[in-house]
């Protein structure tokens, strides 16, 4: 039966239970909805906009598991519904649809799970089913038929045809090439190797796993001890080795944006949770690719084409959708994104359009693991395989297939197929598991795989390839009990991986999966004898395949092709216009402001991020380079960075993918890496419209060429990815997406707080333009060349790699030696927009240059000088430092060009050929950020967008230190490290529930203090395990405790208020005279929600959404007004920087303001400065008492200076920050309290 809710006039929550409700169960659901009230009707009138019936949404999901917690039984279903007076109602076909009224049947379907079905027909099934099969594989499956005397089922042939898949198999790539009649002798796959053979630098592991593994540091692991139970974190060493890589969700993402982009990040996430033995993840990255949005008139480029009959979405609701999706999904799992890329793009010429009509998503990443856990274990017979995560949902059916193809190929049904389903939370569960199983010795993970593209059929059967083994279907938890046993064992459900256990091991991991909440299930075990068997309660087995049969054995693909000579038109141009050139390059989305992208992302979530992409006072997003420390010494680290040059590809497919690695290395050539440029390993993501003319020959030539670059200067390609479908078709016409590379480089950075800000230093200094190409400047495949509608004749490259690494060596000693003021990589937009975005996000002072050094070198064309996006490094150098920095140059045979200085005024001043050219700095910075702030209008709202866009400028960090504070720590008579276990007289807990993600750098700044620190999940408290008698400290961590589902910290404040152990130790612990509480974004709503802060108030104090309806993230200032509290009353006073990172962090107080005891205020009352809109700025409370404090920005990923966005270069030896005294203070008052 369904239950209806109604909330307000609009919204209706519809649930579905096998019971009537009673009294008390109806309360806890309204006080659960908020104050919805139940209807005695079992219909609703009117026309309403809701899930599809047959797609269960995680959000209904997390909220099932909410009232289970709560001691409600029987519900299976939640979902909302939301009224609409408009006859079309605007709403997402992909996940939605339109109600005319809603019944007991509003979660009704027909379908019903469909019997075995026995394939006489392998080619019309083929075809009816859409699986990509290619002729010779259908002949091999027609002759394993009649080898094996029966005909195959439709499990197994939709399972061969997801495992043996272009998409999972690389048929391509591992192909043969025949070229204008000549056969090449080597696969793309092992020009590819051929990196890793002549360089194997640092490689553990390369080709054989999901991620890339290179040597890595000794760093100091912070972890609690025993993770099954409550325990004390410590510190020891581990070796490591590093991980990248990075993943693609084209297709999904073309087809419904959200949940494409968020599964792509997830499973990119699940690639490096299932390196080796167990792999963690530390940070993220992202490139979104789409057609032209068509946001602005004045945007003329976007001309060239029509706006096609777009197929699902259009380019500006992927752009935002897709952004959105990939955001949330790392913000709730808690994976900072820290570097990525933009690019919009069509072109029409010689008779061929050219567009990310099917677009690019790429999500990658980097992590570490433990070195002995590098390489997985050989299962042997009898082992358990296990499950862990989420239910079996008709989800991605023939994904992995349907991505093979161009598309639009297949009916709209068989594509709706692909259609993804994202549950963060889920997966942090599952990640929590497989941390705690990494961090301790005996690391129980036999193998491991991630399940993606084929499901179960892809993950299992490589966990038991090389010994068979047999998969109980009764055993995998179902969601949809309409599934067939095809869709059950195919299905691409995420947040799930598989792993070999031993038997042995069972009982533990269970222990901490419970312990964790993440579900776990022993779906089958390792058998020996080759075979690969599903098999069904009743004994049919719906698969019944030798390992070979199941992996096939069908002809090498072998491609064909010639090459296609294509000449584009030059780019025609006049120096007079420099200033509208100017204007319009700075408007393209690759090259403008992507603050609209940064400000919805968590950037600082785990507290290691020491380089993110906004920068500078006014925190604008300029830094192509990501950098994340290994540990909280904050010295060891790893470094990331994109590159890519498809504009060039299409003028010269092999200087593009050239183009593309000189980019990636120079975005990160200003950190210091171990090793220089021989450090680096690079993930080549290959995106192409292959099988149309002249394309496979193109790509050849490309994955030749980048084999080639990537040998002469020293560096590995181990890991990478193909999507070799990239056309969309129209009916007969096609649109083809460019021949696209995206390169990214890793590599282990020796100390995280030495990476270059790409921010104008206002000293006297010396600006230096640094050459990487050794080729004359060519505006083909420029920014410029795309805003004219050209690509132009010819393209830049690198023509001399010893040079370029020369170049590259020469920076990297200059970085290390401390000689760089700021540096910034010329790429997109030119040499004039880097020299612009050094100067953007500074308030005052300009820049004046001379192109004498051009012209002493040939090149006296302003046009080319300013706009050519050759491979180049600005660096701003000291200027008494400025001859030695020369010399170094010199002596390491760099071209340079001394360009100018620093000046006075607002003005980027050009000298060039007795004239000077004066471009306004923030007359142009509004331009670059306007672009922004049209796609934030349709994301955060005109009003919202137009605050931002106004106030971005007016709001600079601002510092005012508490009075005689050093930054130092021994002066606070704390260390980084140190020795013992649960041995302090200060003791406190960081409390999580699932979902929550801050915890690790809560528990670390508690350490670092002085507290001996104890990891308690919810689980803990509500079985008794844990009784909090023996802390005086509490701290609710920040995150996203069930998805913020219905409203945040509504589920976790469940646990507290119906569970009886939980609600009783709370109460006990508040009761006490001798404990401090602190509650931090997801934990101040906890607080807030629980009425912990202000008891006595008969007026409750509520966290809402903030103003713009979405996540913020921000690095901003705050102001600690005088105040009575514990952690904050020394801080008074204070101006600081700190990170906010919430969805629901405006405070709505009800009570007079003099009834609060305010202890921290955002230092701007209008938006963004104030991120959530909160009355009077507030952005912390604190209790009457001053013990127990609420607040929604993060102190405790800002504790050192290398965590800051901004931190004041006067204080650059400063080891910590002010905010490290909050903890110290609550320390000092618990060791005085005990003492007495």
């Amino acid at each position: 039966m369904v239950v209806f809710f109604k909330k307000g006039a609009d919204l209706i929550i519809a649930v579905e239970t096998d019971h009537r409700f009673d009294e008390l169960e109806k309360e806890k659901l309204t006080w659960l909805f908020d104050g919805a009230r139940p209807l005695s009707a079992t219909s609703v009138k009117g026309r309403f906009v809701g899930p599809r019936k047959e797609m269960i949404t995680p959000w209904s999901t997390n909220a099932v598991e909410i009232t289970q917690n709560m001691g409600l039984k029987g519900i299976t279903r939640i979902e909302e519904f939301h009224l609409t007076k408009e006859e079309k109602p605007v709403h997402d076909k992909m996940l939605q649809r339109v109600y005319e009224g809603l019944n007991s049947k509003v979660f009704t379907t027909s379908q019903v799970a469909a019997p075995i079905e026995y394939i006489d027909d392998i080619t019309e099934y083929n075809k009816r089913e859409g699986l990509a099969l290619s002729a010779d594989e259908e002949e091999y499956l027609r002759s394993l038929a009649k080898k094996l005397g029966r005909p195959l089922t439709d499990s197994e042939v939709f399972g061969f045809s997801q495992v043996n898949s272009e998409h999972c198999r690389h048929k391509i790539f591992n192909g043969s090439f025949v070229i204008d009649g000549e056969e090449k002798p080597l696969s793309l796959f092992k020009l590819i190797k051929k990196t890793s053979q002549e360089n194997p630098g640092g490689l553990v592991s390369a080709y054989k796993d999901n991620v890339a593994f290179v040597k890595g540091p000794t760093v100091a692991q912070f972890y609690p001890t025993n993770p099954d139970r409550p325990d004390y974190f410590e510190v020891r060493d581990l070796d490591t080795v590093l991980s990248l890589k990075a993943e693609t969700h084209n297709f999904p993402t073309t087809v419904e944006p959200f949940n494409g982009a968020a599964t792509g990040t997830g499973g990119e996430i699940r690639d490096r949770l299932g390196g080796g033995k167990a792999s963690l993840p530390l940070a993220g990255t992202a490139v979104y690719m789409t057609s032209y949005p068509r946001m602005s008139e004045q945007h003329r480029w976007e001309l060239m084409m029509n706006p096609r009959a777009w197929l699902y979405q259009t380019p500006c609701e992927i752009l935002i959708k897709a952004s959105n999706g990939a955001s949330d999904f790392g913000n709730k799992f808690g994976q900072p994104l820290i570097c990525g890329s933009l690019l919009t793009f069509e072109h029409d010429e010689n008779g061929r359009m050219y567009a990310y009509d099917k677009v690019i998503m790429l999500a990658g990443g980097v992590g570490y693991a433990a070195a002995k856990d590098a390489i997985k274990g050989v299962p042997e017979p009898g082992q358990a395989v296990v499950v862990m995560g989420g239910d079996n949902y008709r989800i991605g059916m023939g994904g992995g297939a349907v991505s093979s193809v161009e598309t639009g190929q297949y009916a709209s049904g068989i594509e709706l197929n692909a259609v993804q389903r994202a549950n963060p939370e889920m997966q942090k569960r599952v990640s929590n598991v497989i941390r705690a199983l990494a961090e301790n010795d005996g690391n129980p993970i036999v193998s491991i795989h991630d399940h993606g593209a084929g499901g179960h059929l892809n993950a299992l059967s490589e966990l038991v390839e090389e010994t068979g083994g047999k998969i109980e279907i009764s055993q995998l938890p179902i969601g949809d009990k309409t599934l067939s046993s095809k869709e059950i064992v195919g299905n691409e459900s995420q947040e799930r991986m598989g792993m070999v256990l031993r038997k042995d091991d069972i009982e533990y991991v269970k222990r901490i999966a419970d312990r964790e909440r993440a579900p776990m299930y022993v779906v089958g075990e390792t058998t020996g004898d080759d075979r690969f068997v599903f098999e069904q309660a009743d004994g049919v087995r719906p698969i019944d395949l030798g390992m070979k049969d199941m992996f096939g054995s069908s002809p090498k693909t072998t491609l064909t092709d010639s090459t296609v000579e294509i000449k584009y038109k030059d780019v025609e141009y006049d120096a007079a216009n420099v200033e509208q050139y100017v204007t319009d390059v700075l408007s393209l989305e690759a090259v403008a402001c992507k603050d609209w992208l940064t400000n919805k992302v968590d950037r600082s979530v785990t507290g290691k991020i020491a380089r993110q992409q906004c920068q500078g006072e006014i925190q604008l997003p300029l830094s192509d380079c990501g950098v994340v420390a290994l540990d909280y010494s904050g010295t060891r680290g790893i470094a990331t960075s994109i590159g890519h040059a498809p504009q060039v590809a299409l003028i010269d497919s092999e200087k593009g993918s050239v183009m593309a690695v000189a980019e990636a290395l120079t975005n990160i050539v200003g950190t210091p890496l171990e090793g220089g440029i021989k450090a680096l390993s690079l993930s080549a993501n290959w995106m192409w419209p292959c099988k149309n003319p002249g394309e496979d020959a193109a790509l050849y030539r490309a994955v030749e060429a980048c084999s080639d670059f990537a040998c002469a200067i020293g560096v590995n390609i181990p890991t990478g990815k193909d999507s070799l479908s990239m056309t969309q078709k129209y009916g007969a016409d096609k649109v083809y997406a460019p021949g696209t590379v995206i390169i990214s480089a890793a590599g282990e950075v020796t100390d995280v707080r030495k990476t270059v800000t790409p921010v104008l230093a206002r000293r006297d200094s010396v600006l230096y333009y640094i050459d990487f190409s050794s080729d004359k400047l060519r505006l083909g495949g420029s920014a410029f060349a795309q805003t004219l509608n050209r690509l132009g004749a010819e393209a830049p490259s690198v023509t001399d790699p010893k040079r370029f690494v020369g170049a590259f060596e020469a920076v990297q000693k200059l970085v290390a030696k401390n000689m760089l003021l700021a540096g910034h990589d010329v790429s997109a937009g030119g040499l004039v927009t880097a020299l612009l975005e050094m100067a953007f996000a500074n308030t005052d002072g300009g820049v004046e240059i001379s192109t004498e050094g051009f012209a002493a070198e040939g090149e006296n064309d302003l046009v080319k000088i300013l706009f050519a996006e050759n491979p180049a490094y600005v660096a701003q150098v000291d200027l008494r430092k400025a001859e030695k920095a020369e010399e170094m140059l010199r002596k390491a045979g760099v071209r340079f060009v001394r360009l100018g200085s620093v000046a006075a005024g607002r003005s980027l001043t050009v000298n060039h050929d007795g004239k000077k050219l004066q471009l306004d700095i923030d007359r142009l910075r509004d331009v670059w950020f306007r672009t922004s702030y049209l796609m934030d209008a349709v994301q955060s709202g005109e009003q919202c967008a137009l605050s931002r866009f106004e106030n971005y400028k007016n709001q600079p960090i601002r510092y005012r230190m508490p009075s005689g504070f050093d930054g130092k720590l021994a002066s606070r008579g704390i260390a980084l490290r140190r020795e013992g276990h649960g041995s302090q007289k200060a003791r406190a807990a960081i409390i999580r529930e699932k979902g929550v993600n801050g915890d690790r750098e809560m528990a670390y700044s508690l350490y670092l203090a002085g507290f001996d620190v104890k990891d308690v999940h919810m689980t803990d408290l509500m079985s008794g395990r844990e009784t909090l008698d023996d802390v005086n400290m509490i701290v609710f961590c920040g995150g996203f405790s069930n998805s913020d589902v219905l409203g945040s910290a509504k589920g976790w404040a469940s646990g507290f208020l119906w569970n009886e152990n939980a609600k009783n130790t709370l109460k006990r612990f508040f009761d006490r005279p001798d404990t401090l509480s602190l509650g931090i974004c997801n934990g101040c709503q906890l607080m807030i929600e629980l009425g912990l802060i202000n008891p006595e108030h008969p007026r409750k104090t509520r966290m809402e959404h903030n103003t713009s309806h979405k996540f913020e993230s921000q690095f901003l200032g705050v102001t600690i007004p005088r105040n009575n509290s514990v952690m904050f009353g020394s801080l008074a006073g204070s101006k600081l920087g700190i990170w906010v990172a919430h969805g629901e962090g405006r405070f709505n107080l009800p009570m007079p303001m003099a009834s609060y005891n305010v202890v921290a205020k955002y230092s701007y009352t209008a938006y963004p400065g104030n991120p959530n809109g909160s009355k009077a700025a507030v952005a912390g409370l604190a209790s009457a008492d001053g013990r127990h404090l609420a607040m929604m920005p993060h102190l405790e990923r800002a504790i050192f200076p290398w965590q800051c966005g901004f931190y004041p270069a006067s204080r650059r030896n400063d080891e910590v920050t002010p905010w490290i005294d909050a903890f110290i203070n609550a320390r000092k008052w618990i060791e005085e309290k005990v003492a007495k």
